[in-house]
């Protein structure tokens, strides 16, 4: 199938040869200059119309002139000049050559008279290119300029077409551009990039195209001026490149990305393949030298080709290599500088640079290897330096480009470089400072939760993907006569002064948990803290930024009943045992810590044995990509999931409700199993206001002890009952209640009575007849410690059991 053409055919002999050397085309123009019909020839071996006997060597570039011995239908030989393009496959058609040559003899073969307006307007002396086409749009002049860009003289193309004379697709356009000059009469300009010259160099034009008009104002043909603006085209394309690298270099505070980034902006825009390697950190906290010495530790943080797949990479993304002196990457890092080097250089200095180049390749045959196979001819390192420090080297390579970089080049790779720099230090400090903050929280929050008979928990803590690290927190504190309190809070802010205020709130929960506060009345001492934070973090007197939020709860597993109180924070989901939806606890909000001056309220509930509890921070339902309340529903629904692994719960969870690229803020999560402590466990005594009854008390113990089979602590609980009973008789107010409660691990001594007037422990001197009772429990007692009640106080002490063949320890 033939191309159409809209234009004469006749004053251009002109065939296309497909790349197997057969005639495919042949015109009216051929069949006037040798005599072969179309028929005779299309279809047949190209090389049977040569006169001579072997045919020429395929031409090594995309254009051929040159002379050649036809032969003539009628047996002559014809020498015959013939221009010929390497046309690449486009558009559906294959790859072909086109091959052409005017015709002598016709009007256009000569310039018309002196007085001609076509000859009048060639300004063939002109340092301007310029040249002129007739009404068919065929060559009739062009000045020696034109010429020297073509790289053939005026008088082997006149009579040929635009698109003929350049044989490439943007040819075609300014053909196209032409024809609209000459119909309409209007002047136009065309910018588009051309192979010319000698050197088959890519260069930028802008052509302008005016109509050509006779006395009588008629378009007699067009004008073509053609204008080189390469070094302005460069100019915007820099300009776009580095505005570009403003725009795409940085999006994270991730080391790794923003090396990704710089890589991607320059490929394919400045180079082939590109590698961004940095300095390997040797420890947390590292910062790079002032002076680099070889050889170089670099670890592969990014690179990008061309090709897919990034071929041309010897080393993996991740992985340390070792530079020599000998190497771009090293050379550049010492010297502080862009060094070029290149297989064309022309400089002393480039020719060095790239014999020590291959002097460092043929001492690694894989990187040599590869050099050669992907044919670098050309490469450029840079160094990556930010606020006086150098962080790694960007290496930009060239063996698909076929012109080395130019110091031009080596501008814009600086400036795009210097502008990644400063990002890839500022993720490397916030990397930095969100490791310190890690590491920090990680050292106060729990490594793990207790093991109490009150309940089984299970918890998960994710930093923020890309904020900073917060303040969120959760602990598990056991408390006396069994019961537990779980604590989940957030601090406002990120980076290390929350890390840091979250420590020190949890350690004041866990100080006045010791005391066994109420929930509510624990929150309130914790609002007084955070208002004193909140002073001190102004430093000059005004108020800081300081806030918090904290819901807290004790659970008794005697009574299976919990307590609990929240301050501005999230209401904890509450999934009943057997079959029951997981529903959330309608808690009184509370005023988030650090107002002042507003109360909280405890709510007690029952909670049968088997109940799972969640308690979160607000990161888990409410993500950055999630609007509205949707978090509750995804919580309520993989809580209900729920089937006896609480880890496997926990996991659950955090994959339905957190996205995949990570959360937003901090998350906590804790997820607590209540377990009842049977009745059969618990035994409980009035005591009457008689000490001379406490011998029979004593006694009840014993038997008690027995019939749990626990004999071996019987006369270690029956020494600290007898102290405790005794001093609540001498000092308390009746009634009085004795509570023994045991585990498999702890027996609990429990003495109630209505006084408020809390126990101190005090030294007796040598001849006091008392004040040995609280000493000797401390002693012979793991732990001790008094709470108050609504109705007075509780006098409490652990003893730890072991197996009756070991003793009471």
């Amino acid at each position: 199938m033939s191309r159409v053409y809209p234009f004469d055919d006749g004053a251009t002999a002109r065939a296309v040869i497909d790349d197997d050397g057969t005639l495919v085309e042949w015109n009216e123009g051929a069949r006037r200059l040798l005599g072969h019909p179309a028929a005779d020839v299309v279809g047949r071996p190209a090389a049977d119309l040569l006169a001579g006997s072997d045919p020429p060597a395929p031409p090594g570039t995309p254009r051929w002139e040159g002379t050649l011995a036809l032969r003539h239908r009628d047996g002559r030989t014809v020498p015959v000049w013939l221009l010929a393009h390497h046309r690449p496959p486009r558009d559906g058609w294959p790859g072909d050559w086109l091959v052409v040559t005017p015709l002598t003899g016709g009007e256009t073969a000569a310039p018309d008279d002196p007085g001609d307006p076509l000859t009048r307007a060639s300004l063939i002396q002109a340092p301007c290119a310029v040249a002129v086409y007739d009404e068919r749009l065929r060559l009739r002049r062009m000045n020696d300029a034109m010429a020297e860009i073509i790289g053939l003289p005026e008088e082997r193309l006149r009579g040929l077409r635009l698109a003929e004379i350049g044989g490439k697709p943007q040819s075609d356009e300014l053909e196209q551009g032409m024809l609209r000059v000459l119909s309409t009469g209007a002047p136009l300009d065309v910018q588009t990039l051309l192979r010319t010259g000698a050197r088959d160099e890519v260069r930028a034009w802008l052509a302008r195209m005016a109509p050509v008009t006779d006395g009588a104002g008629r378009v007699r043909g067009v004008c073509l001026a053609a204008h080189d603006v390469t070094e302005n085209h460069r100019t915007r394309q820099r300009l776009q490149l580095v505005n570009e690298a403003s725009v795409r270099i940085g999006s994270t505070l991730d080391v790794t990305r923003t090396a990704q980034e710089l890589a991607d902006v320059c490929v394919p825009a400045l180079a082939d393949f590109v590698s961004i390697d940095l300095l390997d950190p040797r420890e947390p906290g590292w910062e790079p030298p002032a002076r680099i010495t070889a050889p170089v530790s670099l670890r592969r943080a990014a690179h990008q080709s061309v090709l897919p797949g990034v071929p041309e990479a010897v080393t993996a993304q991740g992985q340390v290599s070792v530079y020599p002196a000998a190497s771009p990457q090293a050379d550049s890092l010492i010297a502080g500088r862009t060094i070029r080097a290149s297989d064309s250089a022309e400089a002393a200095e480039a020719a060095e640079v790239t014999k020590a180049r291959d002097d460092w390749l043929r001492s690694d045959p894989v990187r040599s290897g590869r050099a050669q196979d992907f044919g670098f001819h050309s490469a450029m390192s840079v160094p990556i330096q930010a606020r006086g420090l150098t962080l790694g080297v960007a290496l930009l390579a060239r063996h698909r480009r076929p012109d080395p970089f130019t110091a031009d080049d080596a501008l814009l790779a600086e400036e795009i470089t210097a502008r990644a720099a400063v990002c890839i230090d500022n993720a490397r400090r916030y990397s930095r400072e969100r490791e310190t903050a890690l590491a920090l929280q990680r050292s106060l929050l729990p490594r793990t939760l207790p093991r109490t008979a009150a309940l089984e928990a299970s918890s998960r803590y994710l930093p923020a993907a890309r904020a900073g690290v917060g303040g969120d927190w959760f602990d598990v504190i056991p408390l006396s006569g069994m019961r537990v309190a779980m604590v989940v809070g957030d601090v406002v802010g990120h980076g290390v002064q929350a890390s840091a205020t979250m420590g020190r709130l949890r350690t004041a929960v866990r100080t006045l948990a010791d005391i066994d506060l109420a929930p509510d009345e624990l929150l309130t001492h914790l609002d007084d803290l955070v208002i004193r934070l909140s002073e001190e973090s102004g430093g000059d007197g005004s108020t800081g930024e300081v806030g918090a939020t904290c819901l807290y709860a004790v659970y008794d597993p005697v009574s299976r009943r919990c307590t609990l109180a929240r301050a501005g924070h999230p209401p904890p989901v509450l999934l009943p045992p057997g079959v029951g939806e997981a529903r959330q606890l309608d808690l009184p909000a509370g005023p988030p810590l650090g107002l002042g001056g507003l109360p909280f309220e405890s709510t007690e509930v029952e909670l049968p044995e088997g109940t799972v509890l969640a308690l979160y921070t607000d990161g888990l339902v409410q993500p950055r990509d999630r609007a509205g309340d949707a978090g509750h529903p995804l919580l309520h629904e993989a809580l209900g999931t729920y089937t006896g692994s609480l880890d496997e719960t926990c996991d659950r969870i955090l994959h339905a409700l957190l996205p995949q690229g990570g959360a937003g803020d901090d998350v906590a999560l804790l997820l607590a199993r209540t377990q009842g402590l049977p009745a059969s466990q618990v035994a409980t005594w009035d005591i009457p206001a008689d000490p001379a009854l406490v011998a029979p008390i004593r006694k009840q113990v014993v038997d008690q002890l027995d019939r749990w089979s626990l004999s071996a602590a019987g006369f270690t609980a029956e020494l600290v009952v007898s102290e405790l009973v005794t001093n609540a008789i001498r000092y308390g107010s009746h009634p009085i209640r004795l509570r023994l409660i045991h585990d498999a691990t702890t027996l609990i001594c429990e003495v109630s009575d209505t006084s408020h007037t809390a126990p101190h422990l005090r030294r007796a001197k040598t001849w006091d007849e008392g004040g040995r009772g609280l000493l000797l429990v401390a002693q012979l007692t793991q732990r001790w410690g008094s709470r108050h009640t609504t109705d007075g106080k509780t006098i409490w002490a652990e003893l730890g059991l072991l197996d009756e063949d070991e003793g009471l320890g």
